[in-house]
């Protein structure tokens, strides 16, 4: 055992303030590049309020609000996929095991179908749509769905394997239905709904920023509290419960503050795939046996992934530009290939 101890000590002496600096690399990098091109100077310029106004517009109201969206939702995202996968001692978890992405989605779409459709049947134009609302309507469904697993589940014996299933078929009912509904709809104002299914950072505004604000707070507060249950429900509950651990009671609070990160993130800029699952495994991966790393390393990864991600596709598309979705979801397939490859 103590020759692997330096082997597992290594990593924490460099890979968290590599970890922090990437971070404040790729935040400037989203600050300073994006479609349209503003020479270095005038976005130094634009931070202290004496630039030009289009500078300040670009800087100060687009990419600004877009980038700590993208970084409060990250850090939600990848902490949610750390604590489901904890959990449930289930590698491929992820916020949609739970059903929260698909509860979220089939919120919005009845929203905004009883909101303007029925309302309003005969409007077609997009600044009428409440998207001012969208991110509680999202949050709320996708809490909602999180809760109904979880009756299930304590309805059926609380165990990992029955969340992960009723996860899975909850999941797979609650998306076909939002599905449906969309194509039903049948109108051109489908098109918010499906840029927000994609996953997407466009127009997010520092409304967004602070919807999600309070929720990564409290989950970043709320981590003290759940780390010893946390590292004690990696075990089964018999032997979690042979430390002393009040095992419904911990793995409750735990599914709660995962599903409430989840719920708000994806309430705020859609489903970004990928991210609750390929973070947790690439802190893993960097921090090896060394588990009080592998949390803030995963909070950290969550927020370089989303940042980065949305960058590649502000650069990619060009004005058509490429959701994060799309572009966490080609990050993350060869990932998702070769996890399996490893799962016995």
């Amino acid at each position: 055992m103590s020759a692997n101890a330096p082997a597992i000590g290594q990593p924490s002496r460099w890979i968290l303030p590599a970890a922090l600096a990437l971070v404040l690399i790729s935040f400037v990098a989203a600050v300073f590049l994006g479609i349209v091109d503003i020479p270095a100077r005038d976005v130094l310029s634009a931070l202290t309020g004496t630039g030009s106004t289009e500078a300040r517009s670009i800087i100060l109201d687009i990419r600004l609000p877009r980038i700590v969206t993208g970084i409060l939702a990250g850090m939600q995202f990848a902490l949610a996929g750390l604590l489901l996968q904890t959990i449930t001692r289930n590698p491929l978890a992820d916020p949609s095991l739970m059903g929260v992405s698909q509860g979220a989605t089939l919120t919005v779409t009845l929203f905004l179908l009883f909101t303007v459709y029925l309302a309003n049947p005969d409007s077609y134009s997009v600044n009428e749509l409440p998207i001012a609302w969208l991110p509680p309507a999202g949050m709320i469904g996708g809490m909602a769905a999180g809760g109904i697993i979880y009756l299930l589940a304590f309805r059926l014996d609380l165990s990992p394997l029955r969340i992960t299933l009723c996860g899975i078929a909850i999941g797979a009912v609650l998306h076909a239905i939002a599905i449906g509904l969309i194509a039903g709809w049948g109108s051109a104002r489908i098109e918010i709904i499906l840029e927000w299914l994609s996953g997407s950072l466009y127009a997010r505004t520092w409304d967004h920023a602070l919807f999600l604000l309070p929720f990564t707070v409290a989950g970043l507060g709320m981590l003290p509290l759940i780390y010893r249950p946390l590292n004690l429900l990696r075990f089964d509950a018999a032997v979690a419960r042979s430390f002393g651990l009040s095992y419904r009671r911990q793995f409750s609070l735990v599914l709660l503050v995962s599903c409430a990160l989840a719920a708000s993130a994806v309430g705020a800029v859609g489903p970004i795939v990928f991210v609750g699952l390929i973070v947790p495994h690439l802190a893993r991966f960097l921090a090896g046996r060394h588990f009080p790393l592998v949390l803030p390393l995963t909070i950290v990864l969550g927020a370089v992934i989303v940042t980065l991600g949305d960058l590649v596709g502000r650069l990619a598309g060009g004005p058509e530009e490429v959701p994060i979705g799309v572009v966490t979801a080609l990050m993350g397939v060869p990932v998702m290939l070769a996890l399996l490859r490893r799962v016995p």
